[in-house]
């Protein structure tokens, strides 16, 4: 597992299209490490005992209201105590003006101090969501990731296996490329996996005996997207003679990555086989499990109560 070390400044700026009233230093080099935001309500009041520092601050009406209530020697010392702290960023919120002498102060300890004109909550919802994203755990894994009737699938196995091939397969019958050969993989909530490629490969899969193609130019734009939660785990192996496979579908196997246990099956592979058709049926199987219809369950209960056993007991 891996983690960011930081989000610049300047990315933060262009995506929430910020007004820059003092920068110290070239935004680029400014790292944002933490997703969490703060109202330095109680700091203005001079509370400080777990102020921190990384995290970008927000002053929105309440805040700009007490400032602007008190009198100007007041001002002067809340605005010095708070700029000497040292906040990663401070944003004023609802294009409101930065209130005397707040630009001194941030100059004076060398603070970025932005605006917005978006509304207090819309502001801080799109920044921790931007920020939970670009700061999630990550990994990057070995395998393909397609989406297929809506459902992110990631088609693991060792090289050869025929993912790519598989996935090209998938694409021809509608179906849309997010990855091939590294998917990395991120955290962006307790429960949710996002995939996507690295800039470097994105929208490319690699054929042995073709070699590289270009899946959004062969294909075009409906064929590919740039990323896609996780909902199902395809483990592909050769088939090996003798080995009991799964036919029914009553134990949910599971993988756990990045903390999160995502549904998964094993697909033994061999000639004759269409890989692809396999893979659309598990996707519409888990989109009418997500709706409560567990078709195994559903035939084992039938199963039993043919041979005389009542199932609610």
């Amino acid at each position: 597992m891996e983690s960011n070390s930081g989000v610049s400044l300047d990315r933060v700026i262009k995506e929430l299209s910020l007004e820059q009233l003092v920068m110290p230093r070239s935004a680029e080099t400014i790292l944002i490490t933490v997703a969490r935001v703060n109202r330095p309500g109680l700091p203005l009041t001079g509370f400080y005992d777990y102020f921190e520092k990384e995290r970008i601050e927000i002053i929105g009406k309440a805040e700009h209201l007490f400032l602007e209530r008190e009198s100007e020697e007041d001002r002067r010392r809340t605005l010095e105590a708070f700029f000497s702290h040292q906040p990663v960023a401070v944003v004023l919120s609802t294009g409101l003006d930065a209130p005397d002498p707040m630009v001194e102060m941030a100059e004076k300890y060398g603070v970025p101090l932005m605006r917005t004109q978006e509304k207090t909550s819309n502001f801080m919802a799109g920044l921790i969501a931007f920020l939970n994203m670009q700061l999630a755990p990550k990994i990057t894994h070995h395998g393909v990731l397609v989406e297929v009737y809506g459902e992110g699938v990631l088609l693991l196995g060792d090289s050869g296996i025929g993912k790519s091939e598989t996935a090209i397969e998938l694409v021809k019958r509608g179906h849309r490329l997010i990855a091939d050969d590294a998917v990395e993989i991120k955290r962006i909530s307790p429960t949710s996996l996002v995939g996507q490629a690295p800039e470097l490969i994105r929208h490319y899969v690699e054929l042995r005996g073709i070699g590289i193609v270009d899946v959004r130019r062969l294909f075009g734009m409906g064929a590919v997207k740039e990323e896609e939660e996780i909902s199902l785990i395809i483990n592909m192996e050769p088939w090996q003679e003798g080995k009991m496979y799964d036919r029914l579908g009553i134990d949910e196997q599971k993988t756990e990555i990045l903390g999160i246990e995502v549904p998964s099956i094993v697909i033994p592979v061999r000639p004759g086989r269409n890989l692809s058709i396999i893979i659309e049926v598990a996707a519409m199987n888990l989109r009418l499990k997500k709706l409560g219809h567990n078709t195994a369950q559903e035939f084992n209960r039938r199963l039993m109560e043919s041979m005389g056993f009542d199932m609610n007991l």
